[in-house]
């Protein structure tokens, strides 16, 4: 089962691509992890990557498609895994299908996860970080125990740039050009799905559970 997330950055669609790989037993391949990983580490992929981010610009195709045809390629991904992050263009679901189709394979899903962009700036300008052990939390939603302070290792929360406000409009206006087209792509070829992602997100799974079987 080769599964393909869509919706807009902070509509959820990584916590929910964690829970299919979890029940469905297949790799949840982030790129978003796989940058985060580079960016931490401090490699020159890494620090090409950041410089896109911190503007809440998307990471440029070359970059992208290198990392990501290499893991799925990968003897855990035979049976299926759930693609978070990409494709994000046209270009880059074009190339995904072709080196699939050499492979004699596809993707089965394209699930969007649909959340409008009011909610979505709400829900990211409150999120919180924990830049030494990764532990993440909301003001609203997941506030920590103490405000400003992980619970988990007691360092100081921040705001990361690509969650402020101005950056989060500036990538919702990039998503509605470049990646929501993807949602046609995926509907011509008769795989997409569509769910309601402004429900709480056990409601969320139930419904994409409901289309997997």
């Amino acid at each position: 089962m080769k599964i393909v997330m869509l919706g807009a950055p902070g509509a959820g669609k990584g916590t929910q691509a964690k829970m299919i790989a979890e029940k469905y037993s297949i790799p949840h391949v982030s790129t978003g992890d796989i940058f985060r990983a580079n960016i931490k580490n401090g490699t020159e992929l890494g620090k090409e990557a950041k410089s896109y981010m911190d503007k809440g610009e998307l990471v440029p195709d070359e970059l992208t498609v290198r990392i990501l045809l290499d893991r799925v390629a990968q003897d855990d991904c035979k049976n299926g895994y759930v693609l978070d992050g990409f494709p994000r263009t046209i270009p880059q679901a074009e190339v995904l299908d072709a080196e699939l189709t050499k492979m004699g394979d596809k993707i089965d899903f394209a699930i969007n996860v649909e959340v409008p962009d009011e909610n979505i700036v709400r829900r990211m300008s409150g999120r919180r970080a924990c830049l030494k052990c990764g532990a993440t939390y909301h003001i609203v939603h997941i506030p920590p125990v103490k405000e400003g302070i992980c619970d988990k290792c007691g360092s100081e929360l921040v705001l990361r740039d690509d969650d402020k406000e101005e950056t989060v409009k500036n990538r919702l206006a990039v998503y509605h050009e470049q990646t929501q087209p993807l949602i046609d792509f995926y509907d011509k070829k008769g795989v997409l799905k569509e769910v309601d992602g402004t429900v709480d997100s056990k409601d969320v799974f139930a419904a994409i559970t409901g289309i997997l079987g």
